[in-house]
C-alpha cells in the first residue's frame, strides 16, 4: 500500500500553484483549448462526469460538420437530474498544453456552461490529475 504515496515518478501541488487569490476561491476548473484550428475557452474538468460532452452549440460555432456526428444510444442524465438523449458521438481532436487527445464526445442539444465537459473517460486515458483547489490539471 505505502508504494502508492512513495512512487518515483509522481504529480504534485504545492502552495506556489494556488491562483493569485490564494485558496479564497469557489470556482470550477475551467481550460482553453484549440480544436480544429479554433481556441475554445471555457472547458470544464469534471472527474464526477462519466463521460466527455461537446454542446452542438460549440460545434456550430467552431464549423464542424454536423455529419461527422455518428448515432449512438448513449442518454446521460444531466445536472438537473434529467435524463437526456444524445445526438450521438463526435471524435475532436484537442490541443491541451503542448499534447494532443483525440476525445470522443458525446453529443447534446441542450444550453449548457461550458464549451466542452472533459470528464473521467479524457482524465483517466490521459493520466491527468485536475485541482479545483489549485485551478490547474498537471499530466
Amino acid at each position: 500500500m505505502t508504494e502508492r504515496f512513495f512512487a518515483v515518478n509522481q504529480v504534485s501541488f504545492s502552495k506556489n500553484d494556488l491562483p493569485p487569490e490564494g485558496a479564497a476561491h469557489n470556482k470550477a476548473l475551467h481550460l482553453t483549448v484549440k480544436c480544429e484550428d479554433y481556441y475554445v475557452k471555457w472547458v470544464m474538468l469534471d472527474g464526477g462526469s462519466g463521460v466527455d460532452i461537446c454542446p452542438l452549440s460549440t460545434l456550430q460555432r467552431i464549423e464542424v460538420g454536423t455529419g461527422r456526428i455518428r448515432p449512438n444510444n448513449v442518454c446521460v442524465r444531466s445536472f438537473d437530474g434529467i435524463k437526456r438523449d444524445t445526438l450521438g458521438e463526435i471524435d475532436l481532436v484537442l490541443t491541451i498544453g503542448p499534447v494532443e487527445f483525440e476525445i470522443t464526445f458525446q453529443v447534446l442539444d441542450m444550453d449548457m456552461s461550458y464549451n466542452f465537459l472533459l470528464g473521467r473517460p479524457w482524465i483517466h486515458a490521459a493520466g491527468a490529475v485536475p485541482s479545483t483547489f489549485h485551478q490547474m490539471v498537471k499530466f
